[in-house]
């Protein structure tokens, strides 16, 4: 029974300590590169705080083409993880500190796909599991994921998110 308790102390203290972390700090061991963030591509912002609300523009990354066609969905998912860093240099440029967010509220997904594809949810799970990994619970959202006919500059994938902060 003792060592059962001892087992059980040392759990919960280990789930402790990875719920404590910062999400600069799990970036850090993950070993993640956050990109700098890039200008806006026309006459709009990147992000607009209303309240304790934060609202970004899409993003979208560095890979072209259709998923279905021109990619994999393999690909596709790995073009929605590197949305993902992308979105985190904005948050933190947004907040100075990522532990500000409350929570990701909304995320809405939209993938370049080829016609007849439709796996469009696994593609962007390749940007929910990312912001779970480095946010915990906190990253956990409400989400669609759409395909589209083109995007713009015929990017992979374009993301929005909403957040709310701390206040």
């Amino acid at each position: 029974m003792k060592k059962y308790l001892i087992l059980c102390f040392l759990s919960f203290s280990i789930f402790q300590f990875a719920q404590a972390q910062s999400p600069e700090q799990r970036i850090q061991e993950l070993g993640l590169e956050i990109p700098e963030v890039s200008q806006p591509m026309a006459n709009y912002v990147k992000w607009r705080q209303v309240g304790n609300m934060l609202y970004l523009s899409g993003n979208g990354p560095d890979v072209f083409g259709k998923v279905g066609d021109d990619l994999t969905p393999e690909q596709g998912y790995q073009a929605a993880r590197e949305t993902g860093l992308e979105i985190i240099a904005v948050l933190k440029a947004a907040t100075g500190d990522l532990s500000r967010i409350k929570q990701f509220v909304k995320v809405l997904g939209m993938v370049n796909s080829a016609p007849d594809f439709t796996g469009h949810p696994a593609v962007i799970n390749g940007f929910s599991d990312l912001m779970v990994e480095v946010f915990g619970e906190k990253g956990k959202h409400a989400r669609s994921a759409v395909g589209v006919a083109a995007l713009p500059n015929n990017i992979a994938v374009e993301i929005e998110v909403i957040v709310e902060l701390e206040n």
